[in-house]
């Protein structure tokens, strides 16, 4: 589908800028916005504004139902002839369509757990054990920590190799070359993230799994801070194993893996039991899942979904996934545009208004002469929810020579956050000055 003008993009200067996608039809952030129910909390008589999507989002009032629903309802244990134990597979196999759906795979390749991390280093754990001494992984400093500390350790304890691709400081991109000449024969983990979590950096996806395929490797994406911003096709993108965590895009805590079905049904699985005919991603689920984050984690999706239109879900999914891309470019114009003047914010990352596509609505800064906490303090004494640190993304905190001195702040905009609510943030960053 071809790109075209969307609208223009008023900002605090007087300026204004454009806004180019593949879809006319704006999000309804009133609508949206009274489906959940954290938004309407108050500080000091005033809506409070949350920032903090990049660290979890608000999650709207049908995830919460669906929950309290198979609570008080369905809640039982799998496997069982009676009614809510069949109520409760049916919960189940509706959650794993769903995710299929969500992340572009086929049901049997969808493995659930209590989240990314945990999940990683259960598939780090069993993939280690079908490689040899000396074999190498390549992860990159753009990536949270559970796409690289689960690497470490079975390198350790396997007697491997991690090498780590760097990043380019001025603009918090992936040094593409030095990632590819690192690859080798040798090479059999090329372990990225779809997008940064500190800085919101998009990676190019396509060149790294080429790449790593060129040479024998497997393509292992973390999505996690993808998930509530962009349209995930696991199967498109030639992804060989994705993690995504639904608490981070309107859902409960909960961890997704999509596992390709051949390496699924070959690699050694640390389970209790394992049934010949259970679905190859079921391998890797270890005791009894949480079922009401699964019917949650449904609903989630279903709600993402129902931005969109289309005949199937997962039309409806790259529909709505069209339209939040457009308000959060628009809103990320705004902010950048609103930062630009203000010389005591320092930005990390992607500043151009014109490289919106590498980027999502990710921002982290530091604010000159003040900690990342003392500021972190400050905006939330007047009702902004922002974090500080190094985001569990100490590689890239670190390449940027901040992490001595607290790290940065960060901030998030999701598709229920307004343009007031960007104002009133900019706002609050003028007065740190």
């Amino acid at each position: 589908m071809a790109e075209i003008l969307v609208g223009t993009v008023p900002f605090l200067d007087g300026t204004s800028g454009t806004v180019r996608c593949m879809s006319t039809v704006a999000i309804d952030t009133s609508a949206v916005r009274a489906q959940f129910p954290g938004l309407s909390l108050t500080q000091n008589g005033r809506p409070y504004a949350f920032f903090d999507g990049p660290g979890g989002s608000q999650v709207p009032e049908v995830v919460i139902a669906a929950m309290g629903d198979y609570l008080r309802g369905h809640n039982a244990n799998l496997g069982g002839e009676f009614p809510t134990s069949i109520a409760s597979d049916m919960v189940v196999a509706r959650a794993r369509q769903a995710a299929a759906d969500f992340v572009g795979c086929t049901v049997d390749e969808i493995a659930f757990g209590p989240n990314m991390t945990t999940l990683n280093f259960l598939l780090a754990h069993a993939v280690a054990r079908t490689l040899a001494k000396g074999d190498e992984i390549v992860t990159t400093e753009l990536d949270h920590d559970g796409n690289v500390s689960p690497w470490l350790r079975v390198a350790a304890d396997h007697g491997l190799v991690v090498r780590q691709a760097r990043l380019h400081r001025p603009d918090g991109t992936l040094d593409l070359h030095h990632l590819e000449s690192m690859l080798s024969p040798r090479t059999k983990i090329v372990a990225f993230t779809l997008a940064s979590n500190a800085l919101g950096t998009v990676l190019p996806a396509e060149h790294i799994i080429h790449a790593a395929h060129a040479v024998g490797a497997l393509a292992w994406a973390d999505a996690v801070h993808f998930g509530p911003h962009r349209r995930i096709d696991r199967h498109a993108l030639g992804i060989d194993v994705l993690l995504t965590s639904p608490y981070k895009w309107f859902g409960p805590h909960l961890g997704v893996a999509s596992i390709r079905h051949d390496l699924a049904t070959s690699w050694p699985a640390y389970k209790v039991h394992s049934a010949a005919d259970e679905p190859a991603g079921h391998r890797f689920e270890t005791g009894t899942q949480s079922h009401e984050a699964q019917a949650g984690m449904t609903a989630a999706i279903d709600y993402i979904a129902g931005l969109g239109e289309g005949a199937t879900r997962s039309q409806r999914l790259d529909s709505a996934y069209i339209r939040i891309r457009q308000h959060e470019d628009a809103l990320a114009l705004r902010f950048l545009a609103g930062i630009a003047d203000l010389g005591h914010i320092h930005l990390y990352g992607i500043a151009d208004p014109q490289r919106l596509k590498e980027r999502v609505a990710t921002f982290s800064f530091t604010v000159s002469g003040r900690h990342p906490d003392v500021v972190a303090k400050r905006l939330a004494a007047e009702g902004l929810a922002v974090w500080s640190g190094n985001f569990y993304a100490s590689s890239a905190i670190e390449a940027l020579g901040l992490e001595q001195s607290g790290g940065a702040v960060r901030v998030g905009f999701l598709h229920y956050t307004t343009d007031l609510e960007v104002d009133r943030l900019l706002e609050a960053l003028a007065g740190l000055a």
